[in-house]
Order: structure tokens, then C-alpha cells, then sequence
């Protein structure tokens, strides 16, 4: 599959690993930073969406999504573990659930870009919202620096620079290979009015303000799953 990803805001807090531990499958080790687990809120937009060989269907190119998200290592191996997906297109949560094995959820949800700034909400709709806590978000953020590729080792790299999805069914675990250039990240800035998205996950994030990247636009591709 490919995708373009636009506007996208990383909001990362670093957490206690005791309080992620139990929220995060067995067969997945928590990958820690200096000893620190982090836990992500990362509102974006994609376009452009379709199957390798096939053109975007109309309807279904597009869409706002946002996920809350931790980072993990399967047999040594860094990546990513999603505690939620949530998407404006119905069809993409169908997709994210019945192929990916993924938490997603259907949602309100407009991303609008005035000049640099990027206005942004999210409101968790419909039956498989059914029983989770109340999952909103809702604010603006900007770049204020110009772009710098991260060097390795540093937060900035360990944090975004990861290239494979974790999931698992059962007692099955899954991965999917993601593929990019390099995030073209920038410094931001935010003002966040609401936000319960990693709460609803049962997630208490801290009163300490996020580490803040944005990135405008990169080109991903995402293979299938595949036991690992």
C-alpha cells in the first residue's frame, strides 16, 4: 500500500514503564530511551491511499487518522505498538481491523491548514467506540524551525525514525514493514484544548508539556503483515 502523509504532529511523553507494562501485549518487550518508555499522540492526514498496482478509489484516497502509540522490540527488533487508530473513513477502519489486526476507530474529524498552522479535531463515533472512555482531541500546531534530519542517537531519531508495525491476535505476533525517506522533521509549537485520546486507552499521560515534532509531508509505503 501507499500513502502520503501531511500536517503531522508528534506529542511525545516519556512514562513510567510500570504504567505501560501491563497495557502492552507479553511478546512484545518495551523499547525504553535512556531507561524511559514514551507514549505518542500523533494527529496527520493521509492521501493518496491505494493498493500497489491499483488507483485511489474515489472516497477512499483520503482521510484525517490518529494514533496513540508506544515502541516496542520483538526479538531485538525496534518498532511500533499501536493502543488506538482512529480514521474519518469507515472503509480504513474496516481495512485497519479486518487486514492489519488493528485498534481502529471510526471518528468525527476535520484537519484544516490556514497559512502554516494546522486546526485539528477528533471525535470517537459508533459501536466501536461501545464501552471505551470518551476519545477527543482537539487543538492547533505549527512548525517554528526549518527542517533537520535527526542524527542517530539522539530523541528526535529513536522516536520517529522506525520502519515496522507490531500487532497481535490471539497469541499470534504480527508485523508490517513500513518504508519512507528520512522524517523531514521541524520543531513545533501547539495549543492543545482537549485531549483524551491516550486516556481512553486507560493511559495517564503527565502534566509535563510534550516533546513537540511536525513533519509537512512524507511519502510512506506499508507491505502486509506477516507472522513473525
Amino acid at each position: 500500500m501507499e500513502q502520503t502523509w501531511q500536517d503531522l504532529l508528534f506529542l511525545h511523553w516519556p512514562m513510567p514503564t510500570e504504567q505501560l507494562r501491563p497495557l502492552v501485549p507479553p511478546q512484545l518487550e518495551l523499547d525504553l530511551f535512556n531507561g524511559q518508555a514514551w507514549v505518542a499522540v500523533v494527529p496527520f492526514r493521509m492521501r493518496g491511499i491505494h493498493l500497489r498496482g491499483l488507483p485511489p478509489l474515489p472516497g477512499t484516497s483520503e482521510t484525517p487518522e490518529l494514533n496513540v502509540r508506544t515502541y516496542v522490540k520483538y526479538r531485538g527488533r525496534p518498532g511500533v505498538y499501536f493502543f488506538s487508530l482512529d480514521a474519518a473513513s469507515i472503509a480504513g477502519v474496516w481495512v485497519g481491523r479486518g487486514i492489519y489486526h488493528l485498534p481502529y476507530f471510526h471518528a468525527r474529524m476535520k484537519c484544516e491548514r490556514q497559512g502554516e498552522e494546522v486546526r485539528y479535531s477528533c471525535e470517537r463515533l459508533g459501536k466501536l467506540a461501545k464501552g471505551k472512555s470518551s476519545a477527543v482531541f482537539g487543538g492547533r500546531y505549527a512548525p517554528i524551525a526549518r527542517v533537520e534530519l535527526r542524527k542517530p542517537g539522539s530523541i528526535g531519531h529513536w522516536l520517529t525514525e522506525r520502519y515496522c508495525l507490531y500487532t497481535v491476535s490471539g497469541d499470534q505476533v504480527y508485523a508490517g514493514e513500513i518504508h519512507h525517506e528520512p522524517w523531514p522533521l521541524q520543531n513545533a509549537e501547539a495549543t492543545i484544548d482537549v485531549n483524551s485520546m491516550a486516556a481512553s486507552a486507560g493511559i495517564t499521560l503527565p502534566g509535563t508539556p510534550p516533546l513537540l515534532h511536525f513533519a509537512r509531508e512524507l511519502r510512506v509505503l506499508i507491505w502486509s503483515l506477516r507472522r513473525v
